[in-house]
Protein backbone atom coordinates (compact mmCIF):
# COMPACT_ATOMS: atom_id res chain seq x y z
CA UNK A 1 0.00 0.00 0.00
CA UNK A 2 1.67 3.21 -1.10
CA UNK A 3 -0.24 5.46 1.62
CA UNK A 4 -2.12 4.79 4.62
CA UNK A 5 -5.14 7.40 5.35
CA UNK A 6 -6.88 8.79 8.39
CA UNK A 7 -10.54 7.72 8.69
CA UNK A 8 -13.03 9.07 11.21
CA UNK A 9 -16.12 7.79 12.23
CA UNK A 10 -18.02 10.07 14.57
CA UNK A 11 -21.18 11.34 15.43
CA UNK A 12 -24.32 10.37 17.56
CA UNK A 13 -25.61 7.70 15.78
CA UNK A 14 -25.24 4.04 16.52
CA UNK A 15 -22.58 2.43 14.30
CA UNK A 16 -19.10 3.67 14.50
CA UNK A 17 -17.27 0.86 15.96
CA UNK A 18 -19.20 -1.39 13.86
CA UNK A 19 -18.10 0.42 10.62
CA UNK A 20 -14.31 0.27 12.12
CA UNK A 21 -14.17 -3.30 12.97
CA UNK A 22 -16.02 -4.02 9.59
CA UNK A 23 -12.91 -2.47 7.83
CA UNK A 24 -10.42 -4.06 10.30
CA UNK A 25 -12.30 -7.29 8.95
CA UNK A 26 -11.74 -6.34 5.49
CA UNK A 27 -8.42 -5.20 6.04
CA UNK A 28 -6.94 -8.41 7.66
CA UNK A 29 -8.48 -10.59 4.76
CA UNK A 30 -5.64 -8.75 3.02
CA UNK A 31 -3.26 -10.69 5.01
CA UNK A 32 -2.75 -7.38 7.17
CA UNK A 33 -1.65 -6.94 10.45
CA UNK A 34 -4.66 -4.90 12.28
CA UNK A 35 -4.04 -3.61 15.82
CA UNK A 36 -6.92 -2.40 17.76
CA UNK A 37 -7.71 -0.46 20.89
CA UNK A 38 -10.38 0.27 22.41
CA UNK A 39 -10.89 3.07 25.62
CA UNK A 40 -13.68 2.79 27.62
CA UNK A 41 -15.16 -0.68 26.78
CA UNK A 42 -14.52 -3.65 29.17
CA UNK A 43 -17.93 -5.26 28.66
CA UNK A 44 -17.91 -8.45 26.94
CA UNK A 45 -19.45 -7.82 23.42
CA UNK A 46 -20.28 -10.09 20.77
CA UNK A 47 -17.75 -9.57 18.17
CA UNK A 48 -14.82 -10.42 19.97
CA UNK A 49 -16.00 -13.99 19.60
CA UNK A 50 -15.85 -13.30 15.84
CA UNK A 51 -12.80 -11.28 16.33
CA UNK A 52 -10.54 -13.68 18.25
CA UNK A 53 -10.90 -16.02 14.81
CA UNK A 54 -9.12 -13.80 12.85
CA UNK A 55 -5.40 -14.48 13.44
CA UNK A 56 -4.23 -10.78 11.97
CA UNK A 57 -6.38 -8.61 14.30
CA UNK A 58 -5.06 -8.39 18.01
CA UNK A 59 -7.52 -6.45 20.44
CA UNK A 60 -6.53 -4.38 23.84
CA UNK A 61 -9.24 -3.08 26.08
CA UNK A 62 -9.57 -1.42 29.44
CA UNK A 63 -8.78 -4.00 31.80
CA UNK A 64 -11.49 -1.82 34.62
CA UNK A 65 -14.77 -1.21 34.06
CA UNK A 66 -15.43 2.44 34.65
CA UNK A 67 -18.47 4.29 34.82
CA UNK A 68 -19.36 7.90 32.96
CA UNK A 69 -17.35 10.12 33.08
CA UNK A 70 -19.38 12.47 35.13
CA UNK A 71 -20.26 9.86 37.47
CA UNK A 72 -16.07 8.90 38.41
CA UNK A 73 -14.20 10.30 41.24
CA UNK A 74 -10.95 12.00 40.61
CA UNK A 75 -9.21 8.33 41.67
CA UNK A 76 -11.28 6.91 38.77
CA UNK A 77 -10.24 9.88 36.41
CA UNK A 78 -6.55 9.53 37.05
CA UNK A 79 -6.49 5.71 36.86
CA UNK A 80 -8.44 5.51 33.52
CA UNK A 81 -6.19 8.42 32.46
CA UNK A 82 -3.28 6.24 33.12
CA UNK A 83 -4.65 2.52 31.41
CA UNK A 84 -5.19 4.94 28.44
CA UNK A 85 -1.51 6.17 28.50
CA UNK A 86 -0.46 2.66 28.20
CA UNK A 87 -3.08 1.66 25.67
CA UNK A 88 -1.83 4.38 23.37
CA UNK A 89 1.80 3.28 24.28
CA UNK A 90 1.53 -0.07 23.24
CA UNK A 91 -0.55 1.08 20.18
CA UNK A 92 2.36 3.44 19.24
CA UNK A 93 5.07 1.05 20.10
CA UNK A 94 3.45 -1.52 17.48
CA UNK A 95 2.77 0.83 15.02
CA UNK A 96 6.45 2.00 15.24
CA UNK A 97 7.50 -1.60 14.87
CA UNK A 98 6.09 -2.55 12.42
CA UNK A 99 3.87 -4.89 14.25
CA UNK A 100 0.50 -3.62 12.77
CA UNK A 101 -0.67 -1.98 9.27
CA UNK A 102 -3.82 -0.63 10.54
CA UNK A 103 -4.51 1.02 13.98
CA UNK A 104 -7.79 1.70 14.92
CA UNK A 105 -7.99 3.32 18.28
CA UNK A 106 -11.84 3.05 18.89
CA UNK A 107 -13.03 5.86 21.21
CA UNK A 108 -10.11 7.62 21.33
CA UNK A 109 -12.58 10.80 20.72
CA UNK A 110 -13.99 10.63 23.95
CA UNK A 111 -10.72 10.36 25.82
CA UNK A 112 -9.32 13.43 24.13
CA UNK A 113 -11.99 15.34 25.02
CA UNK A 114 -12.10 14.41 28.38
CA UNK A 115 -8.16 14.78 28.49
CA UNK A 116 -8.35 10.87 29.72
CA UNK A 117 -5.32 10.38 27.59
CA UNK A 118 -2.07 12.34 26.79
CA UNK A 119 -3.31 14.63 23.79
CA UNK A 120 0.04 15.53 23.02
CA UNK A 121 0.75 12.14 22.30
CA UNK A 122 -2.47 11.83 20.13
CA UNK A 123 -1.82 15.30 17.98
CA UNK A 124 1.66 14.02 17.08
CA UNK A 125 0.00 10.69 16.26
CA UNK A 126 -2.31 12.47 13.84
CA UNK A 127 0.49 13.99 12.06
CA UNK A 128 3.48 11.83 12.32
CA UNK A 129 1.97 8.32 11.92
CA UNK A 130 3.69 5.38 9.82
CA UNK A 131 2.80 6.51 6.15
CA UNK A 132 2.22 3.48 5.01
CA UNK A 133 -0.33 2.87 7.70
CA UNK A 134 -4.35 3.06 8.30
CA UNK A 135 -5.23 4.98 11.38
CA UNK A 136 -9.13 4.47 12.03
CA UNK A 137 -10.67 6.85 14.79
CA UNK A 138 -14.24 6.57 16.76
CA UNK A 139 -16.08 8.94 18.75
CA UNK A 140 -18.88 11.27 19.20
CA UNK A 141 -17.27 14.91 18.80
CA UNK A 142 -14.46 14.86 16.78
CA UNK A 143 -11.89 17.95 18.03
CA UNK A 144 -11.29 20.03 15.01
CA UNK A 145 -7.23 18.73 14.79
CA UNK A 146 -9.28 15.27 14.08
CA UNK A 147 -11.28 16.63 11.41
CA UNK A 148 -8.27 18.53 9.80
CA UNK A 149 -6.39 15.23 9.91
CA UNK A 150 -8.64 12.85 8.57
CA UNK A 151 -8.71 11.96 5.52
CA UNK A 152 -12.21 9.84 5.29
CA UNK A 153 -14.81 11.09 7.77
CA UNK A 154 -18.66 9.23 8.06
CA UNK A 155 -20.58 10.88 10.46
CA UNK A 156 -23.41 8.89 12.29
CA UNK A 157 -26.49 10.34 12.58
CA UNK A 158 -29.33 9.52 14.89
CA UNK A 159 -32.77 9.29 13.47
CA UNK A 160 -34.64 7.03 15.77
CA UNK A 161 -33.04 4.36 18.07
CA UNK A 162 -35.39 1.63 19.86
CA UNK A 163 -33.93 2.51 23.32
CA UNK A 164 -36.41 5.78 23.20
CA UNK A 165 -38.68 3.43 23.10
CA UNK A 166 -37.63 1.50 26.37
CA UNK A 167 -36.28 -1.43 24.31
CA UNK A 168 -32.74 -2.20 26.21
CA UNK A 169 -29.74 -3.17 24.24
CA UNK A 170 -29.61 -6.60 22.24
CA UNK A 171 -27.00 -8.96 22.47
CA UNK A 172 -25.61 -9.10 18.93
CA UNK A 173 -26.85 -5.73 17.60
CA UNK A 174 -26.01 -3.30 20.26
CA UNK A 175 -22.98 -5.22 22.05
Amino acid sequence: MAEGLIHLYCGDGKGKTTAALGLAVRFAGTGKKVFIVQFFKTMDSSELVSLKHIPEIEICRNSIDFSFFENMSDAQLEAVTEENNRNLALALDKMNSGLCDMLVLDEIVGCYNYNLIDKKAVDLLLKEKRPDMELVLTGIYPPESFISAADYITSMTCLRHPFEKGIPARRGIEF
